[in-house]
């Protein structure tokens, strides 16, 4: 066998090998992968920051004796006045209750001053830690106590809410996943307008996708990494969201790579020799960023971190090894009708992008200028922002939970119906008790469970759940007892909110670092790297500020979650530098063959402006599946990244990343080495592109 001969053997062979080994490791990741929604949990804890009051209060709960408690309020309610025989039932299906399960203490109706309504606070150590065990206890609640002959009849408080979001997250994995798969397909067959081609990127990203659930389970199971119905749903979201935007730059290059070789391997091999270092520097750039997020002292954010960086990398490894494999063995008939044929050039047309091109030529410091104003104005609409949502407020449809909480706070004014939880040592209970009874703004306090060196106190607070004047009792519940600790829900969200501030003051600038240094080292240069960190920070507030004229005035969103600054900002700067990278990364390439700055940028807008375009479509249009859950903050969240990438593709990346790097020439590669090729004669006007 001649030279000739084993070199294409190997060449077919390589493809059928890499099939094998994903094949093998599918195999090997499955029964990893069935099991991770056993590890997903959405409690409290899971949330919580780590060293708050609030966190040491939940774990110490699930010490003591029973465990953690699910605590429900059942709400009775007729507008007309609660007759005797709404009170007649409303005590048998509390006696039914008490009879099928384990509660602590007699449960005792409170009846509002106005007469309409009765509440029971009802408590229990039955289900302890167990998700399940709790969901099927306020199930069971909820089918005991249900609506009769005009009496209306709601179950709340903090675990029937912990349910209900529960149900939301649940509904992130099967939901989520065929819509984002939808979504992408569409997309896919409206760019590549081929009946074949779109069906191979998005069946490898679902095996990417399939491979990361297996990867996150290893890290549970090795580190314990928090696992969240948020954070899986991102993690898939940005599997198919970034590896679809790695195979649409794979598939052009590879595209124009045909029309060079005559073999399909010979072409892959140049389109990844192309494309492979911004790709790689690009998703090196959002994990980077994502693992900042372990700097963060809350739970959900820094959980958050090591999945989605699992996400990113899993669609790497898929897209630069088994996407080309499968492009390798089907051949240019993959592309039909649009084949690209060996020796043939492409169609040659006005493009859009030639169009903004040559815009941003003619006028660079004008269009930047503008555009830093637009930005700048946009970014303004921040200070419209709702204040921090409250509990009540985070679901778009409101749940039987929610109901619950506004009846309460309506039929019962002078007094809470959220307790707040105080943990104290064993030995001062009595003088805690005492000191708690005396601080004002509480109507009343209890000793709850003893055990393991602590004791439980219950307080109910005279202002009503998460206002101003319940959060200034908990804060001074907090200055005078020393020693110990004050949770519950509302002190929760206090705690939540303080650490955002935080993690916001210690991530953002890691953030920047780490994003900053792997730009210098990709590009050689100083310049270039701060124009696209520039760049993205602007978008970031910009579309925080169109949040901020939309979310209430539109969509009738009640308040913003603590965590959407910081998980915006981590994801759009991360996100976003992937376009500049593929942009600046052209432009380089484009330099280095001896094309003067100003044409360098606009045939690097030419060439990528069109990838960038549809993969910044696909990334927007993935995140905006968000906005259909049923939690706020994941509204929220989907709709700041959504508009921030496409703000970035088509304003920032078309037009001020390249005219701020025609205005700069050869100054935007400072210091490397291609800022002292000295600059030749600009022409007078920018030079007309086609594609």
């Amino acid at each position: 066998m001649g030279a000739a001969e084993t070199t294409r053997t190997r060449r077919r062979a390589i493809p059928w090998l890499l099939i094998a080994l994903w094949i093998g490791v599918l195999a090997v990741a499955s029964p990893f992968a069935s099991k991770l929604a056993d590890v997903q949990h959405n409690r409290v804890t899971d949330y919580l920051p780590a060293n708050a009051d609030s966190t040491q209060v939940a774990k110490i709960q699930d010490r003591l004796p029973g465990g953690e408690s699910t605590e429900l309020v059942l709400v009775y309610h007729r507008d007309g006045g609660l007759t005797a025989a709404d009170r007649a039932t409303a005590g048998r299906q509390i006696a039914t209750i008490a009879g099928q399960h384990t509660l602590t203490g007699t449960p005792r109706g409170i009846p509002a001053k106005d007469g309409t309504t009765l509440m029971y606070p009802v408590t229990s150590n039955e289900p302890g830690t167990d998700e399940k065990k709790r969901d099927a206890l306020v199930a069971d609640v909820r089918r005991v106590a249900h609506d009769r002959d005009g009496l209306t009849v709601d179950v709340g408080g903090p675990s029937a809410l912990a349910t209900d979001a529960g149900k939301v997250y649940e509904s992130l994995g099967g939901p989520l996943l065929y819509t984002t798969v939808a979504v992408v397909a569409v997309l896919l067959i409206l760019i590549y307008r081929s009946p074949l081609l779109w069906l191979v990127p998005l069946v490898v990203a679902g095996t990417a996708d399939f491979l990361s659930m297996g990867v996150a389970y290893g890290l549970n199971q090795a580190f314990g990494t928090t696992v969240s119905g948020q954070s899986q749903g991102v993690m898939t979201i940005l599997v198919f969201g970034a590896g679809t935007d790695y195979a649409l730059l794979l598939v052009s290059r590879y595209r124009e790579e045909l029309r060079r070789h005559e073999r399909p391997y010979d072409a892959m091999r140049a389109a990844l020799r192309g494309c492979g270092p911004a790709v790689l520097a690009s998703s090196g750039t959002v994990a980077a960023g994502l693992l900042c997020l372990l700097a963060a002292d809350l739970n959900s954010s820094r959980g958050m971190g090591p999945l989605g960086t699992v996400g990113v990398l899993c669609a790497l490894a898929a897209m630069l090894t088994l996407l080309p494999a499968v492009l390798v063995l089907l051949g240019r008939r993959v592309f039909w009708p649009l084949v690209p044929a060996y020796g043939s050039t492409p169609k040659v047309r006005r493009s859009l992008f030639a169009a903004m091109g040559s815009s941003a030529g003619r006028r660079p410091r004008t269009v930047l200028a503008a555009g830093a104003v637009l930005l700048g104005a946009l970014a303004l609409g921040a200070l419209n922002l709702p204040g921090t949502v409250k509990q009540e407020d985070s679901f778009i449809d409101k749940p039987d939970s929610v109901v619950a909480m506004e009846t309460l706070a309506k039929a019962y004014p002078e007094r809470s119906a959220q307790p707040i939880d105080v943990i104290t040592p064993a030995d001062r209970a009595d003088s805690t008790l005492a000191a708690v009874r005396d601080t004002d703004g509480v109507v009343s306090a209890q000793r709850g469970r003893t055990g393991g060196g602590w004791t439980e106190i219950s307080v109910i607070a005279a202002a009503p759940p998460q206002s101003a004047a319940e959060t200034a009792t908990i804060k001074e519940l907090r200055h005078a007892l020393k020693g110990s600790y004050v949770g519950g829900p509302s002190a929760q969200q206090i705690d939540l909110e303080d650490t955002n501030a935080r993690d916001r003051l210690v991530v953002v600038p890691i953030v920047l670092l780490s994003v900053l240094l792997i730009l210098v080292a990709l590009l050689r240069s100083l310049v270039a790297p701060l124009i696209l960190v520039t760049a993205v920070v602007a978008v970031w507030g910009a579309a925080l500020g169109i949040g901020g004229l939309v979310f209430e005035p539109l969509f009738g969103l009640n308040g913003t979650d603590p965590g959407l600054g910081l998980l915006s900002f981590v994801f759009l700067v991360a996100l976003g530098v992937d376009y500049g990278i593929f942009l600046m990364h052209r432009m380089r390439e484009e330099s280095l063959n001896g094309a003067e700055p100003a044409a360098a940028a606009l045939t690097a807008l030419r060439t990528t402006g069109g990838v960038i375009a549809s993969a910044g479509l696909v990334l927007a249009a993935t995140f905006a599946v968000l906005t259909n859950m049923g939690l706020v903050p994941l509204v929220e969240l989907g709709f700041v990244i959504s508009v921030g990438v496409l703000l970035d593709t088509f304003l920032v990346r078309t037009y001020l990343v390249t005219s701020a790097s025609v205005a700069l020439g050869r100054r935007v590669w400072w210091p490397g080495r291609l800022s002292r090729t000295p600059d030749p004669v600009r022409p007078q006007a920018a030079p007309e592109l086609v594609s």
